[in-house]
């Protein structure tokens, strides 16, 4: 008889614990949803702080980058190296820093470039440019000052850049464009020119 009371005694046990268990486990998945989503949060704020993605606006950098692409910007890069002619930036407008635009790196801080006959010119050497849409048909010699640089769009004579209003500031620059991740078609990383000795 003592066996049987305790028998029925244990299950009574263990049918007040249900409610306590179900409670359990509801904390348990709260919890679990709240730290998916803090670490959402710091995964976010940490690709954030590295990069940026871009959508291009215009048709000043074409036949490189198409209207409407999207860009990835890798905000460290010149935190651990220097700009290279070629590269390709995205930088606040130096008239207006509220605007985003991105041009491609044609002259670093102390050079001379020069414009004629269509050509390029970066300290008496011809940049070799295969990706312009067309020869610039504008001529000019800049100098350009310590911690800044010059930029021109890929498409020269449809864009507005270092040769109407001047070189961008470093402390202006937000990173360099990388990659090329939509529309799916156009993936891609964006690679910089070689120099070449300029003709005798």
């Amino acid at each position: 008889m003592e066996h049987n009371l305790d028998h029925f005694h244990t299950e009574t046990l263990s049918e007040s614990q249900e409610p306590e268990e179900k409670r359990s486990g509801f904390m348990r998945f709260v919890i679990d949803i709240i730290e998916t989503l803090i670490l959402s949060i710091i995964l976010f704020a940490a690709i954030n702080a590295v990069s940026a993605r871009i959508r291009v606006d215009g048709a000043s950098m074409e036949p490189t980058l198409q209207s409407g692409e999207f860009v990835i910007v890798n905000k460290l890069a010149y935190m651990f190296g220097d700009p290279s002619i070629g590269d390709v930036i995205v930088f606040h407008f130096p008239r207006d820093p509220d605007q985003e635009y991105i041009k491609r790196v044609i002259g670093l801080p102390g050079d001379r470039v020069e414009i004629k006959g269509g050509k390029v010119f970066v300290n008496g050497e011809i940049l070799s440019e295969d990706y312009i849409a067309a020869s610039p048909v504008y001529e000019n010699v800049w100098d350009i000052p310590v911690d800044s640089l010059f930029v021109l769009g890929d498409n020269r004579n449809n864009s507005s850049d270092s040769h109407n209003w001047g070189p961008v500031p470093m402390e202006f620059v937000i990173g360099k464009a990388t990659f090329i991740y939509w529309p799916p078609t156009e993936w891609g990383v964006l690679n910089q020119p070689a120099m070449a000795s300029a003709a005798p």
